[in-house]
């Protein structure tokens, strides 16, 4: 069961139960597989899931016996990584502990749109986008005059009818011109040909498409091209993670300093 049970020597600590495994001295011990199985496990899997761990750890001791070998005593000195890395773990959940407690994680609209306001050069647009409707309907549609008419006018009470009409003969519809799509996106729905973006959606408001089965409208209500600037409804959770890490860096600094300060006041600090 056990790969071969290794007859234990006197290096082995008996107290740890039967030895199942030695590799260069290294003992395997019945005590560390305990809890490897559950009792729900059938005989077959628990074999299979033990020798597996037994398999995994002899490998395992041989590579490190390798790399014992093969590394010089300065590359096998860990103690001033491990000291680095526990002295990383505590100031980070030291710090982690600070922001949960003291953050201000209030952010204003009006704080937002300051910082859009004040910092436009940073959010440079690079996809064009497009408030817009459309609505895609069966190629023999009878209702494809009434699309037209409606999507074309944004009247609430249109919209509404529109709405219910495409609730009803509509096989795909998306209608909220209050927000900005990525036109990229769009033609993944919409089959439109256009070889210029730009060129496209500054002369065209409302196109009709057809394919062997369906026919597409699509209304465009408002676009803005790659080259102008973002706008705040886009950037505004990006802005708001913006100012967030922005406090939680001054909320650090000024810890780290006033700590400083504190042990200056002390006259803890000595530098020799």
């Amino acid at each position: 069961m056990f790969l071969g049970v290794i007859s234990c020597t006197n290096s082995a600590d008996l107290s740890k139960g039967e030895v199942i495994a030695k590799v260069y001295g290294n003992y395997l011990y019945e005590a560390d597989i305990k809890g490897i199985v559950g009792p729900e496990i059938s005989k077959q899997d628990s074999l299979m899931l033990v020798n597996s761990f037994i398999d995994n750890w002899i490998r395992k001791q041989l590579l490190i016996r390798q790399a014992e070998k093969n590394l010089t005593a300065a590359q096998m000195n860990f103690k001033q990584n491990l000291e680095d890395y526990r002295n990383s773990l505590l100031i980070y959940n030291y710090e982690s502990q600070l922001i949960k407690e003291k953050l201000d994680t209030i952010i204003s609209e009006s704080e937002i749109a300051d910082y859009y306001e004040n910092n436009k050069q940073n959010f440079e647009l690079r996809h064009n986008l497009v408030k817009a409707i459309y609505a895609v309907l069966p190629l023999e549609s009878e209702h494809k005059d009434d699309f037209r008419a409606l999507m074309q006018n944004t009247d609430t009470l249109e919209l509404n009818a529109l709405d219910e009409l495409a609730g009803n003969y509509a096989i795909s519809y998306y209608n909220d011109t209050s927000s900005w799509i990525r036109f990229d996106d769009l033609l993944m729905q919409i089959p439109i040909e256009t070889y210029n973006q730009e060129l496209f959606l500054n002369n065209i408001t409302f196109v009709e498409v057809d394919n062997e089965r369906y026919t597409y409208m699509v209304y465009f209500s408002n676009f803005l091209n790659n080259e102008g600037v973002s706008p705040l409804e886009i950037e505004h959770d990006n802005i708001k993670n913006i100012i967030l890490n922005q406090r939680k860096q001054s909320l650090l600094r000024e810890t780290h300093q006033g700590l400083y300060d504190k042990a200056l006041r002390e006259k803890v600090i000595e530098i020799y």
